[in-house]
């Protein structure tokens, strides 16, 4: 409180030295007008009511000014004369404009502070509300595969005695599958930490080479996917736009995987990346039995969605999520749909850092 009222006072007398100092300087050399010296002081009056606190301010600023035009500026110079003609209305007039000015500036700092607590209480909302999603999707998405381990081990230690090599191979393999789906539900997690826990949700962006980024996204893939065939199409122009690379590889990571392993398709899936005017589309197509239509609204909830395919136990909703999440973060926008023949994936980057792209943009 000490420090914001020495703020305002130091503000308030600096301005007014300046309008002084202004005045002194314009009536050295245009001593006969001083109708305009008067303005220099209304705007200094109007500049300490838009950025200081209450109205003691404006009006010590409009007290001050008048006497200054009238000991400074008006003969007799030097001398105060409270006689003069006009003066009053000179004084009720600068009184009028600081009273307006502050009473208007002090409702738009009220209302800018109102809106800005209901901005922030709604992004609090939105934060708590991807939280329960990502809890809800989290304890489906890893109690399944664990629960699957866990059974299989036992399955081993019980009856590995009577259990074929060919066996013990085949559950080896599913407690190897698991443990590799686990360990990409936690780098998932651990890209949402990688977004400032604000509740802006802001990520720190560079400029990326678009082409490497996906470049890099394929080849972690395929460290999981060995024999996974995917087909990607990218612009011959030099793409380069702001992002964290990271957090879109993971993007472009979930989104192939979930091509892979939930279309129930043998046909390599494709990745196209456009350039359009004020931002580059990545789109993400299998070639499988689609999604379901009663799914597709809140597909990026965090709701786990079964697929019916082998590994529908392994759910899209939480790794969907978090795709929303990085995207919403940058700026983006990602939607998903059906065309002929599967599904589709389709998320946005602007290229210019602050720019938003509407959620119409399809």
């Amino acid at each position: 409180m000490n420090k914001l009222l020495h703020n305002n006072t130091l503000f308030t007398l600096t301005l007014l030295g300046i309008a002084t100092a202004l005045a002194f300087l314009f009536f050295s050399f245009v001593s006969e007008n001083t109708a305009n010296i008067a303005l220099l002081y209304i705007i200094a009056q109007i500049l300490i009511a838009r950025y200081t606190n209450g109205y003691l301010y404006g009006l010590f600023s409009s007290v001050f000014s008048v006497i200054c035009i009238n000991f400074f500026f008006t003969y007799p110079f030097f001398r105060l004369n409270f006689t003069l003609s006009g003066y009053p209305v000179t004084f009720i007039g600068m009184l009028i404009i600081t009273l307006l000015t502050t009473a208007t500036t002090s409702r738009l700092k009220k209302q800018t502070e109102i809106l800005a607590k209901q901005e922030k209480q709604v992004q609090i909302a939105r934060q708590e509300s991807l939280r329960a999603n990502l809890l809800r999707a989290v304890s489906h998405d890893l109690r399944t595969p664990l629960t699957s381990i866990i059974g299989t081990t036992s399955s081993l230690l019980s009856d590995g005695s009577i259990l074929s090599d060919a066996e013990k191979k085949e559950l080896l393999e599913n407690i190897e599958n698991d443990s590799s789906w686990l360990l990409n539900m936690v780098e998932n997690l651990l890209s949402v930490t990688r977004i400032n826990d604000t509740v802006t949700h802001q990520v720190n962006k560079t400029p990326e080479i678009v082409e490497e980024v996906v470049s890099e996204a394929v080849q972690r893939l395929k460290k999981r996917f060995p024999s996974a065939s995917i087909v990607v199409h990218v612009p011959d122009d030099f793409l380069m736009i702001p992002m964290d690379a990271i957090l879109i590889e993971q993007v472009l990571i979930n989104l192939l995987e979930n091509a892979l392993i939930h279309s129930g398709s043998s046909h390599a899936p494709e990745l196209t990346v456009t350039d359009h005017p004020d931002h580059v589309a990545f789109c993400v197509k299998d070639f499988g039995h689609g999604l379901n239509p009663d799914d597709i609204p809140d597909i990026f909830s965090g709701i786990c969605h079964n697929t019916g395919s082998v590994d529908s136990h392994k759910g899209m909703g939480i790794g969907l999520s978090i795709c929303k999440t990085i995207i919403d973060a940058h700026s983006g926008y990602i939607e998903a749909k059906n065309h002929t023949n599967g599904a589709l994936f389709l998320f946005t980057l602007p290229k210019d850092e602050e720019e938003n792209i509407p959620c119409s943009q399809k």
